[in-house]
């Protein structure tokens, strides 16, 4: 792990930066490593807080929850994959159901619903290829979603993959354990 990176407290964080993370810092009880070290770039760090948001808004919370723990999985960020778990758990979806997605195979998923299958597909695709060759997975993603949707989903896989490259470089370690250690 970096020690090299400043951890920045909440009260040392950017004012600006710290608006937008306050609610969260609050619901969760403190501040996240990640949050820490990319304090130390503030006006990227709320603008990439405010895509999320953004993403979050236009897109199915069963979208997100599968578009964001698949690309952690794929990216062996289980910083944001065990966050995620707890988080689609808090929202009602089943065990069974994460564990399907965690598998990232979609075409043996029996919970999956058809959306959440073809934007499983296209995610794996696009960080296979970084979004070459993806015109069959994102066609069959439009013909179960719509532009705004499919769009969304895209961004969302990018959104993950910056996520998962700070982490993975930092060597973060998640600040809560896999629901499945439960």
């Amino acid at each position: 792990m970096s020690q090299r990176i400043p951890r920045l407290s909440f009260e040392e964080l950017d004012p600006s930066l710290a608006e937008v993370l306050r609610a969260r810092v609050e619901r969760l009880g403190y501040l996240g490593e990640i949050f820490q070290c990319t304090g130390n770039t503030p006006k990227a760090m709320a603008h990439f807080m405010e895509m999320t948001r953004e993403l979050n808004d236009a897109m199915p919370a069963n979208l997100t929850e599968t578009t964001a723990l698949t690309m952690a999985v794929l990216a062996g960020n289980d910083y944001e994959r065990n966050q995620h778990e707890r988080l689609a758990r808090k929202l009602g979806y089943s065990l069974e159901w994460l564990a399907e997605v965690n598998s990232c195979d979609p075409g043996a998923a029996k919970k999956m619903a058809d959306d959440e299958k073809a934007v499983q597909t296209y995610a794996i695709a696009a960080f296979k290829n970084f979004g070459k060759n993806t015109n069959a997975a994102f066609d069959a993603l439009l013909d179960v979603t719509n532009a705004k949707i499919a769009m969304s989903v895209v961004l969302y896989v990018g959104r993950c993959v910056t996520h998962a490259l700070a982490v993975n470089t930092l060597g973060l370690e998640p600040p809560v354990p896999s629901v499945f250690e439960d």
